[in-house]
């Protein structure tokens, strides 16, 4: 299943055969994920939720998204590549901002940034045949959620954005992904393929932010996404880390270790994926 799969059910099928990067590079080799964490138990969503008022940038509509309150959810860990982990709910899967009038959508940070040219292209190419599909509920599912970002995605090749940009998104998508398998029930019917599935997709996803990732290195100035040099060439490690690019890992890991510049926070992590690339070849 492509990363673009399921533009149609959004009135995009148009952006299915768009490139996804401009100079986009092979695939990356693939390796086995662990299994999913312990079934998380969501309680109350809804009351770490409030609905935020935005206006759209493309046509100027006023709407409400589902925004997560500040300082209401803890977290917990953090996983390898950043994406960070809570209890209360799954925060990645409110951070898109999406317009329910012309379908306009980006993350937050990116949300208001437009420019004359972006607008005309995102009016003729999303809102001229983007079918909206509500949420159903207080709380966005997974489904939802999943489409925003398959919808900003869209927005963001579109729009011509940064490959950080789209390279942020698909690594966040992989996170929802994530999110979602943790949550399974292993007892329930068809869970076995659902989560083969979620494997395949998220494993696609961390490929293509890994990719977009290593070309943002190369032609963008820092900050890129909001990241310095050394936080970015770690980030580029642990994915190469998730997607078995060991060329990749031990090159990142060295340039951070030897550099004057990383913190200790970020050398420890360094290490650790150090550990773990050993383990993996031993």
């Amino acid at each position: 299943m492509g990363i673009f799969s399921g533009f149609d059910k959004l009135g995009l099928g148009n952006i299915e055969n768009e490139e996804l990067f401009e100079d986009p590079k092979k695939k990356v080799r693939e390796i086995k994920k662990e299994e999913p964490k312990k079934k998380l138990q969501l309680i109350n969503e809804e009351d770490y939720l409030f609905d935020k008022k935005y206006k759209c940038p493309v046509c100027d509509s006023d709407f409400d998204a589902k925004t997560v309150r500040t300082g209401k959810v803890k977290m917990k860990g953090v996983d390898i590549d950043l994406r960070p982990d809570y209890d209360e709910l799954d925060q990645n899967k409110y951070d898109v901002i999406a317009c329910p009038a012309c379908g306009y959508a980006a993350l937050g940070r990116y949300f208001p940034n437009l420019n004359k040219y972006q607008i005309d292209d995102i009016r003729v190419k999303i809102c001229m045949n983007y079918k909206h599909e509500p949420n159903r509920g207080p709380i966005y599912t997974y489904e939802y959620a999943k489409r925003l970002y398959q919808l900003a995605l869209a927005n963001a090749v579109v729009k011509k954005a940064k490959n950080s940009e789209k390279a942020y998104l698909c690594m966040k998508s992989a996170w929802v992904i994530r999110g979602e398998t943790q949550r399974m029930d292993p007892d329930e019917e068809g869970y076995a393929a659902k989560k083969k599935e979620n494997d395949e997709q998220e494993k696609e996803l961390l490929t293509n932010a890994l990719n977009g990732f290593v070309m943002a290195r190369q032609t963008e100035e820092f900050p890129i996404a909001g990241m310095d040099s050394t936080t970015l060439d770690y980030l580029i490690a642990a994915l190469a880390t998730e997607t078995g690019q060991k060329d990749i890992v031990t090159k990142m890991i060295g340039d951070i270790l030897a550099s004057r510049s990383a913190n200790s926070r970020i050398k420890d992590k360094a290490r650790v994926l150090k550990e773990m690339l050993g383990e993996t070849t031993a």
